[in-house]
């Protein structure tokens, strides 16, 4: 059984610049078949955007997609996990923070994701949501 975040996460998650347009990281998203993507300027994590974020923060507020920024549609105040942390304390940061997803940084720079989805494929692959998450996708 995995013991650490690094064996289990995404590794080089795919990431966007700030100024992406909400529709363009939509499509990504969509293209590539992604919950979330990074937010970075440069080498450094700015955000993390979910399909929920884009749809509560951007959609649902009737902003203009092509003209609002993913910057503005992000979670800025984002709770991290180096890749060498034990997993027992990535999920109690996710229980304590209410978050499904958690970037993996290596001092500053995103070097991967986490998930909840993850963490049940690795932990409970028999329950629904391990079930679920280890599913080839039906889009």
């Amino acid at each position: 059984m995995a013991q650490h975040v690094r064996d289990i996460m995404t590794s080089a998650p795919l990431s966007v610049e700030p100024q992406a347009s909400v529709r363009a990281v939509a499509q990504l998203m969509r293209d590539q078949d992604l919950g979330a993507v990074l937010v970075t300027d440069g080498d450094r994590l700015r955000g993390l955007v979910s399909d929920r974020d884009l749809v509560v923060r951007a959609i649902a507020e009737g902003v203009d997609p092509e003209q609002t920024t993913v910057v503005q549609a992000c979670s800025e105040d984002l709770v991290t996990v180096g890749p060498d942390e034990d997993l027992t304390h990535a999920v109690q940061l996710m229980r304590e923070h209410s978050v499904r997803r958690i970037p993996v940084v290596d001092g500053d720079r995103p070097v991967g994701i986490v998930s909840l989805g993850d963490m049940a494929i690795e932990r409970d692959p028999e329950s629904a949501l391990g079930d679920i998450s280890a599913a080839t996708s039906n889009t």
